[in-house]
């Protein structure tokens, strides 16, 4: 596998799908698959809305029901994209809520007078808020590998549904059902090793988000003795990771992510590390995006770590910024000189004077490799921190969570803003993120429930006492 490119899990997963329920009906046995033009044709969408009432129909024939269902799953895995969308417009305005049912039981609980007719009307009201297409969602979910479909499904729906309320309630409805399937009961916390099936490590490559597997050797070195990995696993969802975490096993907090991975770096003893560093959380599932996984990730990861290595007592993490230069970029906009002292002002007209451009701190960040010039980095580095350090811990958005996505994790998780680092991250990624900066998030065990009440209640954001004097604003 070319490790630059990425296979297409979506369509070899939907790949071995077609095989799976091939068997599920009869080979053809059952009947002949419903056959329709890739973009589902307008002459197709009869015959669409049949089989889907087709399968509604089979309750209590579970056999046929399993048999018609996968024939219809089949037939939209060989959809190309706009007819899954057209598949999808159908189920969600066409098997959506009978609106005369809804009328008609509100009508009979008003009408009604007797407790016991009251508590059956009610019921019926729930019958009728009951989609139909809720019922043809179950069904594929009881298919081989269905669960599977259902995220992918949704997966596609998130993209498809702004501006078109049918499909929102569509996927609203999805969403719902995945977050009974997926309750943390039901997960397994499943170790990743160097020894793990091909096929699953072939995932972690191509689920990745936040530090790019470069190739075998990197994702070797990343399940080294020094490393762990554990992924959250279902069930029904076998060798398909739901959300996973990076660690190193380290002696003080890690810095700088490139050190962090450098593949010739020596492995240390393990008796004399005493920290572990969660350097890379990634969700593998797009289809299951609002569905948190991660808060009982991190807990179930720090206990497992406990116990196979008792005296490792910091729990931390090596987090990217990743809104900040976004964040700056607005602030720029508006008004730059409120973001800096006079200190800070003095010192950018000059650099900006010995590179002869016009004083403006947006101008020196667009210098291209600004940060290998050694006298732009003893200005930046002070202001980008003192300025990080601000935007992590006081900046909310209007719901009043933290600006940046990755601290508003951390934070309700109940973590610490520990340390900023300058040039954590010196990869184009790390770069156009956050000017290179990183930091670490610390779990310390016995104030992890007051943090995060403190955060969530209060929107106040722990930090330490190094962070607090980096974002005060010097007069």
């Amino acid at each position: 596998m070319n490790i630059q490119d990425k296979p297409r899990f979506l369509d070899r997963t939907w790949g071995q799908l077609r095989h799976v329920w091939d068997k599920v009906t009869g080979n053809g046995h059952v009947r002949n698959a419903v056959h329709f033009q890739a973009d589902l044709s307008n002459e197709d969408l009869p015959r669409l809305r049949a089989q889907i009432q087709l399968c509604l129909e089979m309750r209590g024939r579970e056999v046929s029901a399993r048999a018609e269902t996968a024939i219809l799953g089949r037939s939209y895995l060989e959809l190309n994209d706009e007819g899954r969308a057209r598949f999808l417009k159908v189920l969600a305005t066409d098997f959506d809520v009978d609106t005369a049912q809804v009328e008609h039981a509100i009508a009979c609980w008003h009408q009604s007078d007797d407790i016991s007719d009251r508590y059956a009307n009610i019921q019926q009201f729930r019958q009728a808020l009951a989609a139909p297409r809720l019922q043809l969602l179950t069904q594929f979910n009881e298919l081989p590998e269905g669960v599977k479909f259902l995220v992918d499904m949704r997966a596609e729906l998130l993209a498809l549904k702004d501006g078109d309320p049918a499909l929102a309630a569509l996927e609203g409805d999805l969403k719902r059902l995945l977050i009974s399937w997926f309750d943390i009961g039901f997960l397994t916390l499943d170790s990743i090793s160097w020894d793990s099936p091909a096929s699953l490590l072939e995932k972690l490559i191509a689920y990745e988000s936040v530090h790019e597997i470069r190739s075998w050797d990197d994702l070797k070195n990343r399940l080294d003795s020094d490393r762990r990995c554990y992924a959250f696993m279902h069930p029904h969802m076998l060798g398909e990771p739901l959300i996973f975490v990076e660690v190193a096993l380290t002696t003080g907090l890690a810095r700088n992510v490139q050190d962090l991975l450098d593949e010739t770096a020596v492995v240390e003893d393990l008796k004399h590390m005493d920290t572990a560093i969660f350097y890379s959380i990634s969700n593998a599932q797009q289809g299951l995006a609002g569905i948190s996984f991660g808060n009982f990730l991190i807990k179930r990861v720090v206990a497992k770590l406990s116990e196979e290595f008792p005296h490792i007592k910091n729990f931390a993490t090596l987090s990217p910024i990743v809104s900040f230069r976004r964040w700056l970029t607005l602030q720029l906009a508006n008004n730059e000189r409120d973001l800096l002292t006079g200190t800070e002002k003095n010192a950018l007209t000059l650099q900006c004077e010995r590179l002869r451009i016009d004083s403006c701190l947006g101008n020196l960040l667009e210098i291209p490799h600004w940060h290998q010039d050694s006298q732009i980095c003893d200005l930046l580095q002070p202001l980008l921190t003192r300025l990080a350090a601000h935007y992590l811990s006081e900046e909310k958005r209007s719901n009043g969570r933290a600006f940046d996505p990755v601290a508003h994790f951390h934070l309700t998780n109940g973590a610490q803003i520990q340390q900023l680092n300058w040039m954590g991250d010196q990869s184009e990624k790390g770069l156009h993120q956050s000017y290179g900066l990183m930091v670490n998030y610390l779990y310390q065990l016995d104030r992890i429930e007051y943090n995060s009440t403190a955060y969530v209640d209060r929107g106040e954001a722990t930090t330490s006492q190094a962070v607090k004097i980096l974002f005060k604003k010097v007069k």
